[in-house]
């Protein structure tokens, strides 16, 4: 199935954005954009640090992420990104207005219990707090789908899909 979406796989820390994004975008036949590699330096510094960012420190990884989804309009993508509060999502909006947003939705101690398992990340399990106290969930205005996180990967995958495919297509 091919899709004109650009989908953005968000959420808190540890829904699993980055195992279920390249899984998605599989399924969709488009390529995957990690969205923490549009970071600059001095962000991940921050958060490896466990310091949460600030709005002032997302601006330019917000505006990388919307030029990539721009670049991707019409043809179809799939890139993870927190995209925690509405702002952010507007302001991704604003670069590519035809996004739509795959929120990975879960219980705080099952997320929590998967990031204490991950390796090689560097966002700590102490910012899952400050995560959660941002978190604005998708309004009814905004174009996207919540995907509970309980399951396998395929089965959040298969969970995402058929919301996705519940969507309207988007104006060309």
């Amino acid at each position: 199935m091919n899709t004109p979406h650009v989908v953005v796989v968000m959420g808190v820390a540890g829904t699993g954005k980055t195992t279920i994004g390249p899984l998605l975008a599989a399924r969709l036949g488009v390529p995957y954009a990690e969205g923490d590699d549009f970071h600059p330096p001095a962000n991940i510094d921050k958060m490896s640090a466990g310091v949460p960012l600030t709005d002032e420190d997302r601006w330019p990884w917000l505006d990388a992420l919307g030029s990539w989804a721009h670049g991707r309009a019409g043809l179809g993508g799939v890139v993870s990104c927190s995209a925690l509060k509405r702002s952010y999502r507007d302001r991704l909006r604003a670069a590519a207005p035809g996004l739509v947003f795959v929120h990975l939705t879960g219980d705080r101690a099952l997320i929590e219990d998967r990031m204490s398992h991950r390796q090689g990340h560097f966002m700590p399990t102490a910012l899952l707090d400050s995560q959660f106290a941002t978190l604005q969930p998708l309004q009814a205005d905004e174009t996207g789908v919540a995907v509970d996180v309980a399951g396998s990967p395929e089965e959040i995958t298969e969970r995402a899909m058929n919301a996705l495919t519940a969507l309207p297509e988007p104006a060309p």
